[in-house]
């Protein structure tokens, strides 16, 4: 017959009682779906455990504090009487931020049996490791980038191209807002001067993949020259609206 399952309560703190160092446990009951959010939110796994957490309502939890501000969560394994599941939290403190986690392996959750000796023995075989290692790289991003990698604001240039999408399809510059230095540079990359139309244009015959590709060239080749580039919808074309004529009266006749 098989064995029922052990109270959350009663294995988190048995289970503290059998991982490496000095571990503690703090069991919470959840009146609501939302309560549990808050520290399901903290879950240091993209699996399982994560789904369950954040997706299932448990109704209670549990969370084994240890040492160097370890953090495991325990929860039950839905339709799993006899097993648990188990997964680290993310470190939370002042220093540590969101960009630091960029690039770490997610130490990941596992699942544990009804047992509490066999369940701290696969804890501190399979995640504590893994846990230490995901903290250790954190805590190395956090100390040598302390602030998000913002990027930086373009450079200022006295000259720019702005190639321009008129509304029959056609992509190109008027030639007197191009500069010199940029001529020579559009046609090396496909554009055509049409006299007629007083302007730098790049073929249909290119196709949509082959423009794209010359436009960033291009793009990529006058900001090496110091030259920017801008890339606008013409502006739409209004018709002029003529006011309203008022009808004429018929001229009378008299006899």
């Amino acid at each position: 017959m098989p064995s029922a399952r052990t109270n959350l309560d009663v294995f988190a703190a048995d289970l503290a009682d059998r991982l490496p160092g000095a571990w503690t446990s703090e069991y919470h009951r959840h009146l609501t779906y939302p309560d549990q959010l808050p520290v399901a939110e903290q879950i240091w796994d993209t699996g399982h455990v994560s789904h369950i957490a954040t997706e299932v309502v448990l109704g209670h939890d549990a969370v084994l504090h240890g040492p160097n501000q370890q953090h495991l969560y325990l929860a039950d394994r839905p339709r799993y009487p006899l097993q648990f599941v188990v997964a680290p939290l993310k470190p939370d403190d002042t220093v540590t931020k969101p960009h630091h986690f960029d690039g770490v392996d997610e130490p990941h959750g596992i699942v544990v049996p009804n047992d509490a000796a066999r369940a701290a023995a696969l804890i501190t075989r399979r995640v504590l490791p893994r846990y230490g290692q995901a903290r250790e790289a954190v805590r190395r991003n956090a100390a040598e980038q302390p602030e998000p990698p913002h990027r930086q604001a373009p450079p200022q240039v006295a000259q720019v191209v702005t190639l321009t999408w008129y509304d029959d399809g056609a992509l190109g510059a008027p030639y007197g807002s191009v500069p010199e230095q940029a001529r020579m540079t559009l046609c090396a990359y496909g554009f055509q001067y049409h006299p007629h139309q007083s302007a730098f244009l790049l073929p249909d015959a290119y196709g949509e993949d082959g423009r794209a590709l010359r436009i960033q060239a291009v793009a990529r080749r006058l900001a090496e020259q110091g030259i920017g580039v801008n890339l606008r919808h013409a502006a739409p074309t209004t018709a002029t609206v003529l006011p309203p004529s008022w009808p004429t009266a018929a001229p009378s006749h008299h006899r």
